[in-house]
Parts: C-alpha cells; structure tokens; sequence
C-alpha cells in the first residue's frame, strides 16, 4: 500500500508543532508575569512576590526547556519534508527565522541564567532587569514566527523570480496584511492562558489549605488581568475576522460552513459539513446574525465555497468545529471571569468552593482554545503553504516516500510521549508542594552549596561522633 507522503508529512508537522505550541501558550505568559512579580518585590519589599515568582520560576524553566528541545526540530523538517518550499521561499524566510533567533533566543538565552541562579548573586534591580529581558525574548520571538507565519498567509511585499519569492520591501514583508491582527490576538490568547493557569494553581492550593497568602495572591492578580484581557481577546478576534474576510474569503466561508454567496445570511451554531455534496446536515441557525457578526452589517454580504474552485477549498469540517471550540472557550472563560468578579465584590472570592473548583477545572482551558485557534488558521489555509501562490502539495521533497516518513513520525511520536509526561510530572511535584516549601528550600542553598551536608556534620557532633 502506498502512503502519501505530502499527507503523512502534513501529520508530521501537526504533530510536531501541535504539541510545542503549548509551550510558548505558557511560557511567553509566564515570563511577563514572573517580571511583574519581580517589579513588585522590588518596588513594595514584600516577601509573598518573591516567594511566588521563585515558585513560577522553576514552572517556566521546565517549559522553556522543553520549549526549546520540540521547537529545534521544527526548522529541520523544512529541509527533510518541505525542500521545496523551503527553496522557494528562503529569500523572504530565512531571515525572519533568523531575527527571531539574534534577538530572542540569544535574548533570552543570556538572562535566564541570571534569572534562574542570579537571586543571591546579583542586585534585586538586576534580577529584575533579567526578569524584564526574558520577558522581552519571548514577545520577540512571538513576533518574528508571527511575521513569518502571517506571511504565509497573506503575502506581501515580494516578487517571484524563476519560481523564488524575494522580498521588495521589508516593511511589507514584515508587516503584512494579517500581521497585527494574528499577532495580538495570539500574544493575547497567550496571556489569557498562562493567566488561567495561574488561576487554576492559585485556586488548588486555596482549596488544599496550603499557602494561603499566595494563593490569595496568585488568584487575585490572575482574575484582575484575566478581567480585561478576555473581553479585549474577543474584540481583537473580532478584527481578525474582519481581516480574513477581506484577504482570506474562502477560508472564512470554511469557517462557517457557508456554500452560498449571499447577504443577510444566518449564523450557523452547529451544522455537518458534506464537502462532497455542498452542503450542511443537521443545521441550527440564528438568522442575520451571520452577516451582522462577519461584517457588521444586517445586508452584508459573506462569500460562499461555491465562488472558489473546488481544488482552491479547504477542507469545511476541521475548521468550522474547532472555530466554535474556540469560541465556547471564549465564552466559557467570560463566565468564570464573570462570576469570579461577582464573588470579589461580595467578599467571598477565596473561600467559595464551588468557584475554587471551577477555577481549578479551566486552567487548561487556554490551551484547548490555542489549539483550535491553531488548527482554524492551518487547516483553513488549505491547500495552499504560501495562500493563493505555492501549493502544499507542491512544496513537499521530491525524494520523499511514505515508509521515510512514516518512520520518522513514530520516533517523534515515542519520543513527545516520553517529553510531555515527564515534564509535567515535573511542574505538578513543584505545584504540589507550594511556593513556601519551594523558597525555603532555596533559602538552603548559600554560595552554591547546600546546607544539608553541614546540618549532618552538626548532628554527629552532637552524638558525640567524629566529623
């Protein structure tokens, strides 16, 4: 039987950058939060900050870490999968690859040192100032991917020579038609999901009875920040809309599993896409909604599939479900938000349980919806890598067969599976025993070297053996 290998490499890099999406979902979060609670401690000396960011210090590594180890391979698979994309587009690229990589992991690279080992070692400014840097890698590298994957998307600024895209304006380039919108809408959403997290791990340690203060802390600081960014990640979602309306049409009739041109359309709440037949089964609609919604307008007029050459469609099914998964957790996310503001004013935000549960419940909530969003721009792309230019089909290595693939996707698949268990077996030891035992077991360490050899040097003496 002979395998595609253009479908099997598509698996491969779904996989693959499926699961090391979740990182940064966390991490670039993370590091502006850790920066905030380091801006905190030194500006009101207040030991709860410290102890919290010491906490969510030792979290971030973890996923940094293992950020860094699924995020190296990615960039090899453009030579080993997509030879001839990467060929065609290395010119405009290549160095967007490249900035992400001098100005954010060599930012990045250079301050975690002094942020992990630097507490004792160096001023408080300055391991507030390593706080901040990190932080700033992290949105440096969100923005060149960004670019890059935007790009992609919607293509400007280049011209095609011999089959090669190079670039004419780098502005153009950089800043393309998508750019903006995906860019705070995705940092956003990566706020709001670090956020959750915190909120879920402030909220189980309230519930455990275990460090109380911080979690009052974590919890508080989380709903305040998540308060204003969901409504804000809805409006920005919103616009993107708007944007792939205007550049991305069919991708937009994918997503609400739209066949017809027309205006004054329903919204579809849910419906079975039949890709082969056109058309829907089992549709709940809100009429108007749909024109009111994607254009603003009750007489708007929304493109159909039906306008775009069968072989120019993406796939309806992917797109349209996981659009409304991401939709529900939006929606599901303004309730929590919602009822925590409700508890906050009537005093009762840290010792309801049934929202200490709720808030536990939707930590991972963030990453569902990242994904879903992940999958509703991919999938909804096709079949085009470069939209409108340069076929996914077409950009595959010509010397691939299905078995090279297929071996290579088993060991990433063993190999993930081994990865993401361990790390976070690893991040719940650290959530489980709290950010007091986490500081003062730091506290033991002086000089780099721990006191426990010292403590059982005293004990002997004290029974009267020799050191």
């Amino acid at each position: 039987m002979r395998v595609d290998p253009v479908l099997l490499s598509r698996l491969q890099f779904a996989w693959v950058i499926g699961w090391h999406i979740l990182l940064p979902a966390f991490t670039v979060g993370a590091a502006s939060f850790i920066a905030v609670l380091e801006g905190l401690s030194l500006a009101t000396r207040r030991d709860v900050y410290t102890r919290i960011s010491v906490f969510w210090i030792k979290i971030f590594s973890i996923a940094f870490g293992m950020g860094v180890v699924t995020g190296v391979v990615m960039p090899f698979q453009f030579g080993t999968n997509w030879s001839r994309f990467a060929s065609a587009t290395a010119n405009v690229l290549s160095p967007l690859f490249a900035y992400e990589g001098l100005t954010a992991f060599f930012l990045e690279a250079a301050f975690l040192g002094v942020l992990l080992f630097g507490r004792k070692l160096v001023p408080p400014w300055a391991h507030f100032v390593a706080a901040l840097m990190v932080a700033l890698g992290t949105l440096f590298s969100s923005f060149w991917i960004l670019s890059a994957n935007s790009w992609m998307q919607t293509p400007a600024g280049y011209e095609i020579i011999n089959g090669q895209f190079f670039p004419k304006n780098w502005l153009e380039v950089i800043f393309n038609p998508s750019f903006p919108y995906r860019f705070a809408h995705t940092v956003i959403g990566f706020y709001v999901t670090a956020s959750f997290v915190v909120l879920g791990v402030g909220a189980h340690l309230l519930a455990r009875d275990r460090s109380l203060e911080e979690g009052r802390t974590m919890l508080s600081m989380a709903l305040w920040l998540l308060t204003v960014l969901v409504p804000l990640q809805m409006v920005l979602g919103d616009l993107h809309g708007l944007n792939t309306r205007e550049y991305q049409p069919a991708k937009l009739a994918a997503i609400e599993a739209r066949w017809e041109t027309g205006k004054r359309v329903p919204l579809t709440l849910f419906a079975i896409p039949d890709d082969r037949a056109e058309s829907n089964a089992l549709s709940i609609e809100v009429p108007l909604l749909g024109s009111l919604i994607l254009t603003h307008a009750l007489d708007g007029e929304v493109k159909g599939l039906k306008d775009f050459p069968p072989d120019q469609r993406p796939p309806v099914a992917i797109p349209f479900f996981a659009f409304r998964t991401m939709v529900g957790c939006a929606v599901l996310m303004l309730g929590v938000v919602l009822l925590g503001g409700w508890l906050r004013w009537r005093g009762r935000l840290y010792d309801t349980p049934i929202f200490l549960s709720l808030a536990r419940l939707s930590a991972p909530i963030g990453f569902v919806a990242v994904i879903a969003g992940w999958f509703v721009t991919e999938v909804g792309r096709q079949p085009w890598t470069v939209f409108g230019l340069l076929r996914t089909a077409q950009s595959v290595s010509p010397s691939l067969t299905g078995t090279d693939v297929a071996v290579s996707i088993l060991g990433y698949v063993i190999v993930y599976l081994l990865i993401y268990p361990s790390g976070l077996l690893l991040m719940a030891r650290i959530v489980r025993k709290g950010p007091v035992q986490a500081a003062e077991r730091d506290a033991k360490i002086e000089a780099g070297r721990p006191q426990a050899p010292v403590l059982a040097g005293a004990v002997k003496l004290a029974e009267g053996a020799a050191p």
